[in-house]
């Protein structure tokens, strides 16, 4: 049977509020933050300002997939909502075993069809996914175009960048992949980060300062935005509210074409890993 009513999941790292999660229909499932005096589930009972606080104080927190019964339980939400298909968009499987857990699970599902797939992005790149595939839901696109065309080419299309303050608690916290944290904190250097096609953080360019930070991306989502006419941008940040809205006036005043434009918090499980002073633009190709 071809699902009729579809329902959206993800997982905390896609930054999206819960306000803006239940607007459209999308379930949550919290990723795990283990710290000095116990366990956190991300944006649940623990937030991206309580990390940098310990992160300040010399505490180094580490981050956990979400529980199975916690993933179960959504799922469950899910039926008892009447819905027969779930589409799964979760954290990078380079950076993650929650896709792989989320998958698994969702194969134990026999009265729901789940399709489960790695966003080889966080943050940015996920929530600009899932709330573009609300609006095709809303829009009322089939279960098979959304699975087999839809949700690969959002995936494909969507170009997330990152300035990190400091490279410390990436290094600290093993997750660097192929960034090299040898960036001058002398110097003011700042790198700017993506996700490589591995699924793993990438840095793919370093400037001096915070407003050549700015500038740098915004450059690299209109270098992604190409000759492309159709588009959703997205900005972030991490502790630095006022310079997001820099980020996200610059963004639209060189793309301002878009369909939507989203912004979000970087949340508590991606702050482990970058620390505050985050900034974060992104642009995802619909044409």
């Amino acid at each position: 049977m071809t699902p009729q009513k579809i329902a959206l999941l993800t997982d905390s790292c896609a930054d999206l509020t819960p306000d803006i999660a239940a607007e459209n229909g999308i379930y949550i499932v919290p990723l795990r933050i283990l710290c000095n005096d116990g366990e956190y589930s991300d944006g649940v009972d623990i937030r991206n300002t309580d990390i940098y606080g310990r992160l300040k104080a010399g505490e180094l927190p580490r981050t956990s997939l979400p529980s199975g019964e916690a993933i179960g339980k959504i799922f469950e939400e899910i039926k008892a909502a009447g819905c027969d298909g779930v589409i799964a968009v979760m954290l990078s499987s380079g950076l993650s075993g929650t896709y792989n857990l989320t998958r698994l699970m969702g194969s134990e599902y026999k009265d729901l069809t789940v399709k489960v797939y790695d966003s080889v992005s966080g943050s940015l790149g996920i929530g600009l996914t899932v709330l573009q595939l609300a609006e095709d839901i809303r829009n009322g696109m089939d279960w098979k175009t959304l699975t087999e065309e839809r949700v690969p080419q959002l995936i494909a299309n969507t170009y997330p960048y990152f300035s990190v303050d400091t490279l410390e608690y990436l290094q600290k916290g093993g997750r660097i992949g192929k960034v090299t944290a040898t960036a001058g904190t002398l110097l003011q250097i700042k790198p700017i980060l993506t996700f490589a096609s591995d699924g793993q953080l990438q840095s793919v360019a370093k400037v001096r300062g915070r407003n050549q930070v700015i500038d740098k991306l915004v450059a690299m989502a209109v270098k992604s935005c190409g000759t492309h006419k159709r588009y959703n941008l997205a900005v972030a940040n991490g502790g630095a509210r006022a310079e997001m809205e820099t980020v996200r006036q610059k963004l639209t005043q060189a793309l301002p074409n878009y369909d939507h434009i989203w912004d979000g918090e970087i949340d508590g499980t991606l702050s482990v890993y970058i620390g505050d002073g985050v900034l974060g633009a992104a642009v995802q190709v619909l044409d």
